[in-house]
């Protein structure tokens, strides 16, 4: 279906509350259904991302995750069940989009974002997330987006925190090395295996992933380019730091 169709009768009622959103509205609709998104990892900043992108009405969303369900993901990686452990992450999560929303175009990919098939993964796509575990996956991830010329919203979380920021320097945003320095490697960062992860965290992260990637591709607000946005669950505190 053309992206600029009219939305069908259950599509008006399914986003009424978009619809007559002042500042937001049909216009800004019709772009998020003729978007395409790209998740790196179903993970616990992918599962919460995918629930409000599928639910906003994205038209194609690519989820990109070579892994499957474990006991140990249920308690953060809200797209996943109980029965669904031992299955790849990207059916589980499929299926739950798809029973979200059904007009949304769902793309399981089983595979890591790796060198080897990186630049074609990402190809299909207007924006990618990026909810991946180490460094390697993430420079990966940016130096993509920017040879492809696209925005990247980036979320990470540990412990009791977390954060959030774009990049796109094809907007004229710092490259992602501003804020992670090329000597820096996964040694040197906070590993949610061995220290752990309040689950609500990565809800808060991902749902702000999500935000970024709505307002970059309806062109409503100011992204974060150029800016952290840190969560402190402890104290209750949003912070955010220009880099």
């Amino acid at each position: 279906m053309p992206s600029d169709a009219p939305f069908s009768r259950n599509e008006t009622r399914r986003y009424a509350r978009h619809l007559v959103l002042k500042g937001f509205g049909g216009v800004a609709q019709q772009k998020l259904k003729a978007a395409k998104v790209l998740i790196v990892g179903a993970g616990g900043l992918g599962s919460p991302a995918l629930a409000y992108l599928a639910a906003a009405g994205i038209g194609r969303i690519g989820i990109a995750d070579p892994d499957t369900v474990s006991l140990s993901n249920l308690q953060r990686q809200i797209v996943h069940t109980t029965q669904a452990i031992d299955s790849l992450k990207v059916e589980s999560a499929r299926t739950f989009a798809g029973a979200l929303n059904p007009h949304v175009i769902l793309d399981a990919i089983p595979a890591a974002f790796s060198p080897a098939n990186a630049e074609t993964m990402l190809l299909p796509y207007d924006l990618v997330l990026d909810g991946s575990d180490n460094l390697s996956t993430r420079r990966l991830v940016a130096a993509t987006a920017e040879a492809q010329q696209k925005p990247l919203v980036s979320g990470a979380v540990s412990m009791f925190s977390g954060q959030v920021t774009v990049f796109a320097p094809h907007l004229g945003g710092p490259r992602h090395d501003a804020l992670f320095a090329p000597e820096a490697d996964d040694d040197s960062l906070p590993s949610c295996e061995l220290n752990g992860i309040i689950g609500p965290v990565t809800g808060v992260i991902g749902t702000l992933m999500a935000m970024e990637a709505i307002k970059l591709m309806t062109g409503i607000g100011k992204p974060l380019i150029g800016r952290v946005l840190v969560y402190d669950a402890r104290d209750a505190q949003f912070s955010e730091i220009e880099y």
